[in-house]
């Protein structure tokens, strides 16, 4: 899946991820609906509106094929417009073994995700709260699989995402061409593995598989 092949058509795109009818139905009404809602809410950069079956569907769906078998709780941070996560969730939505929360504080967004996910007819659960408040610890426990893109710099990601992990938690991160430099200064405060894997959309770009998050203690 790394080539960087365009995925330019939902039938390139049904193509490359071998999905169903169905799910490449939900993805087009998905595409519809931002289109609509673009026209009032900034939800993509506007140069990207035209390429979302490769800039934003097929950058996302990417990273489906790094789950492991049993992970059925995700988690996608600083949600936007649905990118990675509820690319991801309806995804998912083909088999039904998977649970997908979406976090996005702003209420805007968090109604454009709702009514995505009401008129794909998907089920996952969108809350409109910050990652970083006790409150949302609260209500949402560790989880298998974790997401975000262009949310922060990883340093930052991984703060706001360690309450949220547990020895087997995988977390999923959509990078740019710093992703090695912005390891390296993660490195300094927390211990991980992770590996980094070439985008199938952007040749600068990567994917930050990160496992075993554990701060690092002073002293």
């Amino acid at each position: 899946m790394a080539s960087l092949a365009r995925i330019d058509s939902p039938e390139s795109f049904q193509a490359k991820f071998g999905i169903s009818r169905e799910t490449l139905d939900r993805l087009a009404t998905y595409a519809q609906i931002l289109t609509r809602w673009q026209a009032t809410i900034n939800l993509v950069a506007p140069s990207t509106l035209g390429d979302v079956w490769n800039r934003h569907f097929a950058d996302s769906a990417q990273l489906w094929q790094f789950r492991r078998p049993n992970a059925r709780i995700w988690l996608d941070i600083g949600s936007g417009a649905g990118f990675p996560g509820l690319v991801l969730a309806i995804l998912g939505a083909e088999n039904g073994a998977t649970h997908h929360i979406l976090i996005e504080s702003d209420a805007r967004k968090a109604a454009f995700l709702r009514e995505v996910a009401r008129a794909t007819g998907i089920t996952v659960d969108i809350l409109c709260m910050r990652i970083e408040n006790s409150e949302t610890r609260a209500k949402v426990k560790p989880v298998d699989c974790l997401t975000a893109r262009a949310l922060a710099p990883l340093p930052r990601l991984l703060e706001m995402s360690a309450p949220y992990f547990t020895s087997s938690t995988l977390g999923l991160f959509l990078k740019g061409k710093d992703a090695a430099a912005e390891v390296e200064q993660a490195a300094e405060s927390w211990r991980f593995d992770c590996e980094l894997k070439p985008s199938m959309t952007d040749a600068e770009a990567r994917v930050v598989l990160l496992k075993a998050l554990k701060p690092k203690r002073e002293g």
